[in-house]
């Protein structure tokens, strides 16, 4: 069962292209039309596919007629979906380039630690988050992004006090209270992380993880079909989930399941080798 990271990444539209003007060589109607799409496909407005976005914002880039300020934009949002693609390392060349062009873009930094935290680079991204919260103290994703840095390194305790923060500052940011449930839940705060869990769920999220986390708590406090239709709805979004089957299968034999237990068991632990092994370190094992 992996610590929860709630990723949010941080972009921006070119809309500052429009309030500065659009470059000369765009005045003409038919440039002007190609020069806004390609502005429209690099923010990637609605269902844009990754390629597309990216051959936009290259586009855009190369072309060299917006300021500064938009070209930093649009390295950040190339950036984005090279992410999006798991190209990491032209992902930070371009969040990179981004925080040259502009040193005070704070999501530019944000975004940078989004892609080292997915490469496993946990310092790194920590550093980067430090960056985004220093430029802009009340930026609630990069608490919560940092606070998912934290719980790789198992650090708990810091990872409770970014969710602490980035709620106190958001209090409408789900990935805040979902990560802060699991956070408690592993702290052995039950209660408390059942009503972050209760929370996320009534702002609307249908997160497989947050699902998982309410049914591992339930686990925990003996409340056997709560946790069981908890695990249920997590397997409805993500049916692979080795963590939902495998404790949905604990809290069968606990109930005298034994066929379906066992059956979940052993469907979790071909997902996921050493899924017990992750399970006793919170303090729940099958008989």
């Amino acid at each position: 069962m992996e610590a929860r990271s709630s990723i949010a990444e941080g972009g921006i539209a070119l809309v500052v292209l429009l309030l500065v003007g659009l470059p000369v060589a765009a005045q003409n109607p038919k440039m002007k039309d190609s020069y806004l799409s390609k502005i429209e496909l690099c923010n990637g407005t609605g269902a844009t596919p990754l390629d597309a976005r990216i051959g936009a914002c290259t586009a855009f880039i190369e072309a060299r007629q917006g300021p500064t300020t938009a070209l930093a934009i649009a390295y950040n949002n190339r950036g984005n979906a090279y992410t999006a693609k798991g190209d990491y390392d032209r992902a930070l060349r371009d969040f990179d380039q981004s925080i040259t062009l502009n040193p005070t873009y704070a999501k530019a930094f944000n975004n940078r630690g989004v892609a080292h935290l997915r490469q496993g680079e946990f310092e790194l991204a920590i550093e980067a988050f430090d960056g985004a919260i220093k430029l802009d103290p009340g930026y609630g994703a990069a608490f919560v992004n940092r606070a998912g840095a934290y719980l790789k390194k198992k650090d708990h305790q810091r990872a409770a006090r970014d969710y602490d923060e980035a709620i106190r500052l958001q209090p409408d940011l789900q990935s805040a209270w979902s990560g802060r449930c699991w956070t408690r839940a592993v702290l052995g705060a039950w209660q408390a992380a059942l009503e972050d869990c209760d929370r996320a769920l009534q702002s609307g999220s249908t997160s497989a993880a947050v699902y998982d986390s309410r049914g591992l708590i339930h686990l925990k406090m003996g409340e056997l079909g709560a946790a069981i239709d908890d695990y249920n709805s997590a397997l409805r979004a993500a049916p692979e989930l080795a963590s939902a089957l495998f404790g949905r299968g604990l809290a069968k034999l606990k109930q005298g399941d034994g066929v379906g237990g066992d059956a979940d068991i052993s469907a979790a632990k071909t997902i996921q080798r050493n899924i017990g092994d992750e399970f006793a370190r919170y303090g729940v094992a099958s008989d």
